[in-house]
């Protein structure tokens, strides 16, 4: 929720002299035919970070993963798409047929980031493609990465930050109090391939780099029962979920909480014409399919029908109060890091089109600390016409 990738995109009138020379080599790189790179360019985002021109692919296309970005002759590629399973007995052994073990992984709640190296310079991507000014600087205060990148300088460093001080997605985590960085992935910069699951865990070990919890390696054939009762013990817990990996990295799947659908819809719904709509028929889903793979009784699925709907009615019902009372919708964060990366924080979102209000700012401990709410027009304007009278035609 409120990742860097929920802010518009606009297209570039213009493309940098530099990268239309490298566009031989792109394709190649990519491992795709001219005709394919051709067809790919309409397609690219032109970026500008300070002064360095790139070019990233913001949404899936095919053979070429949201998040690729072509930037100074070099590519660094996106994270591919994983999907989910809404029966987890029936759908892990279909993802992983030609598997006999694979690991059960936590999936955290917070943004997606991929960090690379480039002509000497640490940069951290979102997942799709934009080069975050604000994790590329903080990032360096929470793990350092260069030793990992002087011994493997084609390493693609995939991760997830989370805290309650965060800029996109605030969620508390234990012994987290503002912002932290896990790894979950370790891929190559260019090719996208991927390290194996237990290579990888002691390679980040062994630079000293937090990775996710992994909560065991399991034959596909027992993983159904054994990941719904660690998805049982996250959701008592209010956490996220899980990600399952083939043993070699390749194969992915992943399955959420109950607690997470219902945080998804409340937060939606507190935004009603921003997201409600479009999220809730894919959380509803996952909620049908759950409540009758775990073959719960009349009133347990009567409890959760009463968390799915209170999630819905009370955060939509607090919305329009809200806006009745004269007051502002939108997302409200967080931040805590040194001036200068606060500057172009904000430099960076309403460089998308956000409108950011500062509703608190001032330093603690040597850094600027900033709550800001990222104003959300639609929900706001839409709520207020309704209470003014304006006529629902359906």
């Amino acid at each position: 929720m409120g990742t860097p990738d929920d802010t518009p995109d606009t297209d570039a009138e213009t493309e940098s002299s530099n990268d239309r020379g490298d566009d031989a080599s792109y394709h190649r790189q990519l491992g795709i035919g001219d005709a394919a790179f051709d067809g790919l360019q309409p397609h690219l985002q032109q970026r500008n970070y300070e002064g360095l021109e790139y070019r990233h692919v913001p949404d899936y296309r095919r053979g070429v993963e949201r998040g690729t970005v072509l930037i100074d002759g070099e590519v660094v590629r996106g994270f591919p798409k994983v999907p989910r399973t809404l029966v987890l007995e029936t759908g892990i052994p279909t993802q992983f047929e030609e598997h006999e073990r694979i690991a059960v992984e936590e999936k955290l709640n917070g943004y997606n980031v991929r960090i690379a190296r480039l002509d000497g310079e640490q940069l951290a991507f979102s997942r799709s493609g934009m080069v975050c000014p604000f994790t590329t600087r903080v990032l360096p205060r929470l793990v350092d990465l260069s030793e990992l990148f002087e011994k493997h300088p084609n390493a693609l460093v995939c991760g997830e930050m989370i805290g309650p001080e965060n800029p996109y997605t605030a969620h508390e985590y234990p012994g987290v109090d503002s912002i932290a960085f896990r790894a979950f992935d370790w891929r190559d910069r260019e090719s996208g391939e991927p390290l194996p699951v237990q290579e990888r865990r002691e390679r980040y070990e062994a630079f000293g780099v937090p990775q996710t919890p992994l909560f065991e390696i399991v034959d596909v054939d027992d993983a159904a029962a054994s990941v719904q009762e660690i998805i049982r013990e996250l959701d008592a817990e209010d956490r996220e979920g899980v990600i399952l990996k083939s043993l070699d990295g390749n194969t992915l799947l992943k399955y959420t909480t109950s607690a997470s659908t219902n945080s998804d819809l409340a937060y939606a719904f507190s935004l009603p014409f921003d997201y409600g709509q479009a999220f809730m028929f894919r959380r509803l889903l996952r909620v049908g399919f759950q409540t009758v793979e775990w073959d719960e009784d009349d009133e347990v699925a009567r409890e959760r029908a009463h968390e799915v709907g209170e999630s819905i009615l009370c955060s939509m019902r607090e919305a329009i109060q809200t806006v009745e009372d004269g007051d502002t919708l939108g997302e409200r964060h967080t931040v805590r890091a040194s001036d200068e990366t606060i500057d172009v924080l904000f430099e960076h979102l309403r460089g998308q089109g956000l409108d950011i209000d500062i509703e608190a700012d001032y330093h603690e401990d040597g850094d600027r600390v900033v709550t800001f709410c990222k104003r959300t027009p639609s929900s706001n304007d839409t709520i207020r016409n309704y209470l003014d009278g304006h006529i629902v035609r359906e």
